[in-house]
C-alpha cells in the first residue's frame, strides 16, 4: 500500500505477512507512521489493498464485506458515531443491526457509561467516546473484534476495565487484533505481537520471546564510589560488563540467575564493601521496542 507519485512515494503497508490465531489477543505494534492503522484498515475492508491478498476470517474482506459484516466487530479511532445522537440511542442502533446482540444495559452498567447515555457524542470526553466505541465494536457478538487504540485517553480504571473486557473475549473464543501504544497493555493482554515499522514487520513473537531475544538482565547495585569495576567483572560469567554511570551506582549486564547474584554479594563481602541496595531489572516489551525501532521521536 503507498501514497504519492514519483519521488513523494511512501510506502505505508509494504509487504506485511501476518497470520492470527483463532481464539487469541495479537497486538500490532510500531511507531506514528509505521503502518499499523493502514494494516488494519485493509483487514477491516475501508481500504482495496492495491497488491498481495487478504482474507479475514476465510473471505475478502472487500469482495465479501456482507458476509463479513455480522461477524466482525471493529473500533474505529475516529469514533464511528453520529454527532448529535446520544450514547446509548447509538448503541441501542447499533444492537438493531445483529440478529443475537449483547443486552444493552448490562453492556452499559459494565463499561461504566450510566453517566453519559443521555449526552451527545460530540458533547463526550474522549475517553467516554472510547468506551462508546468499544461497546460498539463488541454489541453483535464478533467472532473477531479489531480494537485501535482501544484504551487511548481513558483513565486508569476504565482501562483496567477494558483489559478485562479483552481478556473475557479471548475466554469466549473470540479473536482480538488490536494496535496499542502502551507496550505494558501489548505485554499484559497478548498472546501474540508484531512489530511493524515502516510498513514491514521487523519482529513477531509472544511478548515473552521478543523480550528473551534483546539486551540481558540488568543489576543496579549501589555501594561505595570507585569499586574495582574490572575485579568485579571479573567474577562474572564472560561478556558481562560493569559500569558506574553516577558515582556509587553500578549497572551489571549480564543474565541474571542466583548464582550470579551469590557471586556479586560474595565479591562484595571479600572486598569489604557494604551493598546500599540491589536490583534485578529485567528488560521489557517497550525495551525491545526501542532497541528494533530506535528512540527517535517520529
Amino acid at each position: 500500500m503507498h501514497y504519492g507519485r514519483g519521488d513523494a512515494v511512501v510506502r505505508a503497508v509494504d509487504g506485511v505477512n501476518l497470520t492470527v490465531q483463532p481464539g487469541t489477543v495479537t497486538a500490532i505494534l510500531g511507531p506514528n507512521g509505521a503502518g499499523k492503522t493502514t494494516t488494519i484498515e485493509t483487514c477491516e475492508g475501508f481500504r482495496r489493498p492495491q497488491s498481495g491478498t487478504v482474507r479475514v476470517l476465510g473471505l475478502d474482506p472487500v469482495a465479501d464485506a456482507e458476509a463479513l459484516r455480522p461477524r466482525v466487530g471493529v473500533m474505529l479511532q475516529s469514533g464511528g458515531a453520529w454527532l448529535g445522537v446520544r450514547a446509548g440511542e447509538m448503541l441501542r442502533h447499533m444492537a438493531s443491526l445483529h440478529a443475537t446482540p449483547l443486552p444493552v444495559e448490562p453492556l452499559v452498567e459494565r463499561l461504566g457509561m450510566e453517566s453519559f447515555v443521555r449526552t451527545p457524542y460530540r458533547r463526550l470526553s474522549g475517553g467516554q467516546k472510547q468506551r462508546l466505541s468499544l461497546a460498539m465494536a463488541i454489541i453483535g457478538r464478533p467472532e473477531l473484534v479489531f480494537l485501535d487504540e482501544p484504551t487511548a485517553g481513558l483513565d486508569p480504571q476504565s482501562r483496567r476495565a477494558t483489559w478485562d473486557l479483552v481478556d473475557e473475549l479471548r475466554s469466549h473464543g473470540v479473536t482480538t487484533v488490536l494496535t496499542t501504544h502502551y507496550m505494558d497493555e501489548a505485554q499484559e493482554l497478548s498472546d501474540h505481537v508484531h512489530i511493524i515499522d515502516a510498513g514491514r514487520v521487523i519482529a513477531s513473537g509472544t511478548p515473552d520471546e521478543l523480550v528473551a531475544v534483546g539486551a540481558q538482565n540488568t543489576i543496579r547495585l549501589r555501594a561505595r564510589a570507585s569499586l574495582d569495576r574490572a575485579s568485579l567483572a571479573a567474577e562474572l560469567p564472560p561478556g558481562a560488563t560493569v559500569t558506574e554511570p553516577e558515582p556509587g551506582l553500578y549497572v551489571l549486564t549480564t543474565e541474571v540467575d542466583p548464582s550470579v547474584l551469590h557471586r556479586v554479594t560474595g565479591w562484595c563481602a571479600a572486598h569489604g564493601v557494604l551493598i546500599d541496595s540491589v536490583l534485578v531489572e529485567h528488560q521489557t516489551l517497550e525495551d525491545r521496542f526501542l532497541e528494533l525501532t530506535g528512540r527517535d521521536l517520529r
